[in-house]
């Protein structure tokens, strides 16, 4: 989007949402902060989690063996240590700062355990919805270590971790040709060290929200300034150029965007299809047994 000939005009918040506590896995305690009643207005974005302890009895179940199908999924790990296994024949250990990026397609069982006892476990996991012609790719999976991804400081003390997309010249870690992947998703992790206010270019057509995991943030307009306290998230208008976020030292956020699919959601549970016809089958191939196969 080229700023250079146009006025920044700052989204307003739409709405805010209030997490809600459950369990899931075997047990993990966390807040689901975008649930079903939001994807079509969040669209691409199917869900939101957050988990976060320092009580292994919250955590220490894990994922166990469950599978997906249509949609990819995105582990972010500000603390701890994850193990990731899947059918297709992928592992790998999600630490501190690093981010699992993985593509069901057509079929995966995975599941993602604890390798620790003691501690702190925090991060959180967004659902990224696929394109019809693509929720039957094959399976992907990358495994992204906290110094690859793409990290740097403005001179106003805000750090900036770039996961996809794009900030300031800097290009995530995760960037996807359009015509495969048409949500063009941005996932930006936003520090405030110290007080400042940051301005991010979006797209009007994509649908875009902020969730506060540390501290408080307002969001800017030209004729309303809308407080975000800790642990919501805000869903921001289509309307303008961009969004402005003022916060206070000591802040930390997640701004996701991306371009809306537009296209129906059938969902039962871990699997996500456009017609009730393909969720039939998509439950019928799990139960089949061919989700174990890199051929399924």
């Amino acid at each position: 989007m080229n700023q250079s000939n146009t006025k920044f005009q700052g989204r307003r918040v739409e709405h805010q949402v209030i997490g809600q506590a459950t369990r899931d896995g075997d047990g993990v305690k966390l807040t689901r902060v975008l649930t079903q009643a939001h994807q079509r207005r969040l669209d691409p974005f199917l869900m939101l989690d957050n988990f976060g302890s320092d009580d292994p009895n919250d955590y220490g179940g894990g994922f166990p063996d469950h599978p997906h199908r249509g949609f990819e999924t995105i582990t972010y790990m500000i603390a701890g240590r994850m193990r990731h296994k899947d059918s297709a024949g992928n592992e790998g250990l999600l630490q501190n700062g690093g981010v699992q990026w993985m593509t069901a397609g057509r079929g995966v069982v995975h599941s993602e355990m604890p390798e620790q006892e003691e501690g702190v476990m925090e991060g959180f996991q967004l659902w990224l919805n696929l394109p019809s012609h693509q929720k039957m790719c094959q399976p992907a999976y990358q495994d992204i270590q906290s110094e690859k991804i793409p990290e740097f400081s403005l001179p106003s003390g805000i750090k900036l971790r770039v996961i996809a997309g794009e900030t300031h010249g800097t290009a995530g870690a995760v960037n996807r040709p359009a015509e495969l992947f048409p949500t063009q998703t941005l996932y930006l992790d936003i520090h405030f060290d110290q007080a400042a206010r940051f301005q991010q270019p979006l797209l009007p057509d994509h649908n875009a929200f902020l969730y506060v995991y540390r501290g408080s943030a307002k969001v800017v307009s030209e004729h309303q300034e809308t407080s975000i306290g800790i642990h919501r998230m805000a869903i921001l208008q289509n309307e303008g150029t961009g969004v402005e976020i003022a916060a206070s030292a000591g802040t930390k956020l997640l701004l996701i965007a991306g371009k809306p699919l537009n296209e129906p959601i059938a969902q039962y549970g871990p699997f996500v299809m456009n017609t009730r016809e393909e969720l039939i089958q998509a439950v019928d191939d799990f139960r089949a047994g061919l989700y174990n196969s890199s051929q399924s």
